[in-house]
């Protein structure tokens, strides 16, 4: 990949976004399906991929009290702004909560889970006295890949992108993002104009800010408001850089999974990714003092890393993105400290024989204390690289270098955690069931 692909990659996701990705993604549907629609909305249909189902089931949305897929969908469908993108949820009127609310009661949402579909696809069909229209975002976020109107087909692409679709984007396919190499990504980033990527240091600084928040205020189950008790608000020392990283990336989470209405800046349609590959190398930053043009590299590295695992296992699976974000982490904090791509290698490899198999079982409070104890493990993975320590092929999982981790990583992700993510949804559906009793 060329400098400007890697630009480009960067400036495509690290979007911002209010609320948890799943159900804005839920919301951008609804609102795209009325809009086509053009008359009065009467009912709606929902189909959702077990993923999307599992991660907007137990998260806050912003500003307001609801929950759930079927909310978010409905609030979007009841008068959402299509053009916010991901921060569709950062304007809701009483208007809205109510007709959502109104729409619930009378039973005119109906939700069926679908089989055979990526992970992230939600489809939403809206239905008016004359007209029926129906919105689909798949493979992405964002991604409207079918939009129909009564018996009209307005567009439609293929359920995931494809080398075809993206080549009107200097070919930035999924595969090539997924065959990156440690060298090739830190080759590239050590050859930027940190001028075109500023906004990457940008999005840092919103997340540190919804950080800040979540320690002043304390959200949800107050993971890194606790756990920062007793600790400067700046490292003073390496062991404080390393311990504020987690404590701060922890707060972000806690404020942010409740539903707290400030936005982050994501990192592979996960405002919680986005928060680990950058909160924890701002602080490490500040306590090296290092120059804006290496923490502006760092954070490109960081981001690059857990984008190429995202495109190699799915963006959302079984395997928890907090740990697979962290590997960017420590590569981040890898070369903030001066080390070698080796040492990244390393790092990657640790993460590996430490942490692989956190579940992921949606988006919600707890995914504060998975982020905490994730960039927990950055950090030990970090230190143990850089004094030339890391496991070697023989230890269960672990691959010759980082290439072949994360092909393993992917194997189970894909192949060993399939009935798993059944499972956990099966665990959380049988949880609704009793509580709607």
């Amino acid at each position: 990949m060329k400098i400007p692909q890697f630009l480009q990659l960067l400036k495509k996701e690290l979007m911002i976004a209010m609320g948890c990705t799943e159900p804005a993604a839920a919301a951008l549907a609804g609102a795209k399906a009325r809009e086509l629609l053009q008359e009065p909305l009467l009912r709606l249909e929902i189909q959702s991929s077990r993923d999307m189902m599992k991660n907007a089931m137990g998260v806050g949305l912003p500003n307001c009290s609801l929950r759930g897929i079927q909310a978010a969908v409905a609030l979007g469908a009841a008068g959402g702004d299509v053009s916010l993108g991901l921060g569709i949820l950062s304007e809701i009127s009483d208007q809205q909560k109510e007709m959502a609310i109104q729409l619930a009661a009378e039973g005119k949402i109906a939700l069926t889970l679908v089989e055979g579909v990526p992970p992230v696809y939600i489809s939403v069909t809206t239905y008016g006295a004359q007209h029926v229209g129906q919105a689909v975002v798949s493979g992405e976020h964002t991604r409207f890949s079918k939009l129909r109107l009564d018996n009209t087909i307005l567009s439609e692409l293929p359920l995931v992108s494809t080398t075809a679709e993206e080549e009107a984007d200097e070919n930035l396919s999924t595969e090539m993002i997924a065959n990156l190499s440690l060298e090739e990504i830190a080759g590239a980033v050590s050859k930027i104009d940190p001028r075109e990527f500023e906004f990457v240091l940008s999005g840092a600084q919103t997340n540190f800010e919804m950080a800040k928040h979540g320690m002043s205020n304390g959200y949800g189950l107050s993971v890194g408001k606790v756990m920062g008790e007793g600790l400067p608000e700046e490292p003073q020392t390496l062991r404080d850089a390393y311990t504020l990283g987690a404590v701060y990336a922890a707060a972000a989470s806690d404020a942010r999974m409740a539903g707290c209405p400030l936005p982050v800046v994501i990192n592979s349609g996960s405002g919680n990714q986005g928060i680990t590959v950058s909160v924890p190398l701002l602080v490490m930053g500040t306590y090296l003092k290092v120059e804006e043009n290496n923490l502006i590299r760092a954070l490109c590295l960081s981001h690059l890393v857990a984008l190429v695992l995202t495109a190699k296992k799915d963006r959302l699976s079984a395997l928890c993105g907090a740990f697979t974000a962290a590997i960017g982490t420590a590569c981040g904090l890898v070369y903030l400290q001066g080390g070698s791509i080796e040492a990244m290698d390393r790092s990657v490899n640790n993460m590996v024989g430490n942490l692989t198999g956190i579940i992921c079982d949606g988006a919600k409070g707890t995914c504060a204390l998975k982020i905490y104890s994730s960039v927990e493990a950055a950090g030990v993975s970090t230190k143990l690289a850089l004094r030339g320590f890391s496991p070697s092929d023989e230890s269960g999982i672990v691959g010759e270098d980082a290439l072949q981790s994360f092909a393993y990583l992917t194997q189970i992700s894909s192949e060993g955690m399939e009935q798993t993510d059944r499972t956990i949804l099966a665990i959380m559906m049988g949880k609704q069931e009793i509580c709607n009793r």
